[in-house]
């Protein structure tokens, strides 16, 4: 009898060890802190011979994806000639990131009359 105690003793034991360890060690973390904000995104959607949205404001740091929603190709190109996606397909995408402030004004070359803006602003201290 005593040999059938200790079984469901340890039994009963390890069960509360193993219950204790996979509640410790499957807790959520957060590893953000101040020095490592999250990265952030934005996206503008390139359709009816449109960005949308016409203006976006951002922080630096910020990546931008454009997706070619329409039934022609466009490009992304700044007015100031600091960035260029060259021919975006009907379907594709052009990202670029955002690290410095200022008003950045772009425009598809095949289609002139569509125009957009992005403004950047300088992250606050401490991050979001």
């Amino acid at each position: 009898m005593t040999f059938m105690k200790t079984k469901i003793f340890y039994s009963g034991f390890f069960a509360l060890v193993t219950a204790a360890f996979l509640m410790f060690s499957c807790s959520k973390s957060n590893s953000y802190n101040s020095s490592n904000p999250p990265a952030s995104t934005a996206s503008v959607s390139i359709k009816n011979m449109a960005f949308n949205p016409l203006s976006l404001s951002i922080s630096t740091g910020t990546t931008v994806t454009w997706e070619n929603n329409d039934t022609t190709a466009h490009t992304v190109t700044a007015d100031d000639g600091s960035f260029n996606s060259g021919t975006i397909a009907v379907g594709a995408r052009f990202t670029r990131a955002f690290s410095t402030t200022g008003t950045f004004a772009y425009h598809c070359t095949l289609h002139p009359e569509m125009t957009g803006t992005v403004v950047v602003a300088k992250m606050p201290a401490g991050g979001y």
